[in-house]
């Protein structure tokens, strides 16, 4: 089976509208950048995207959510996004805020094919309404569904043509999670290698995982907040 792909728009093809997506990255660090502006100029729409956060108004999934291609979002941060803000308080987009670590956690149980976790996250604030609690060992517990996610799309450093990944440093966050927990799971490197290149003790996510792979190219790598001092 080949998993090598030219390019992005030829890996995300067959997205349709109204998928489910998870796309990795923390902030705007190990985002598939290629992908998700190949997305951006598909035509698609009506997705819900799970993610850590909402990315910024021009970059990231902010170019999903300029061309109103996300009909709901997932997600634990979105405090960069001045539109995502504005859909959400006009109603036009649906949003669901999860605890970062439930975030985490609910793509580990997909990856792992458990149907839910069980987290005291949320216990007593409006992310525990109308979900079942149980108690354990004198402890409440929120009950949280894993992920059912149709496209996983994530970025590492390298990879080959299996598919096999290395994560580099803060890149590291919730690529790897996502990378188990796609029904397909589209990989995006800055680097493509021969099978046999990497160092297997290096590996991050086993190729078994990953179904489509290529590599990108003119990443930006942008920061969301850049502080620097005069000297």
């Amino acid at each position: 089976m080949n998993k090598v792909f030219y390019n992005a728009a030829d890996a995300i093809a067959d997205i349709p509208s109204g998928a489910t997506l998870m796309l990795g990255g923390f902030g705007l660090c190990g985002i598939p950048e290629n992908s998700i502006s190949a997305l951006a100029t598909s035509g698609i729409h009506h997705l819900t995207c799970i993610s850590n956060n909402a990315g910024v108004d021009d970059f990231g999934i902010g170019l999903l959510l300029q061309n109103r291609q996300v009909k709901k979002m997932i997600a634990s941060y979105v405090g960069e996004n001045a539109e995502f803000e504005r859909q959400l308080l006009s109603g036009e987009l649906e949003v669901e805020l999860i605890p970062q670590g439930t975030l985490a956690t609910r793509c580990m149980a997909s990856g792992y094919g458990l149907p839910a976790i069980y987290t005291p996250a949320g216990i007593g604030t409006e992310i525990a309404e109308g979900k079942e609690i149980r108690e354990f060992n004198g402890k409440a517990y929120l009950l949280e569904m894993a992920f059912e996610a149709d496209f996983a799309i994530v970025k590492a450093w390298k990879g080959d043509a299996m598919g096999n990944l290395i994560f580099k440093d803060t890149a590291r966050n919730f690529n790897p999670l996502m990378a188990m927990a796609g029904k397909i799971t589209i990989a995006e490197v800055e680097e493509l290698v021969a099978v046999g290149e990497l160092d297997p003790n290096h590996i991050h996510t086993p190729g078994i995982y990953v179904n489509r792979i290529f590599q990108g190219q003119d990443y930006e790598k942008r920061i969301e907040q850049l502080t620097t001092r005069t000297q």
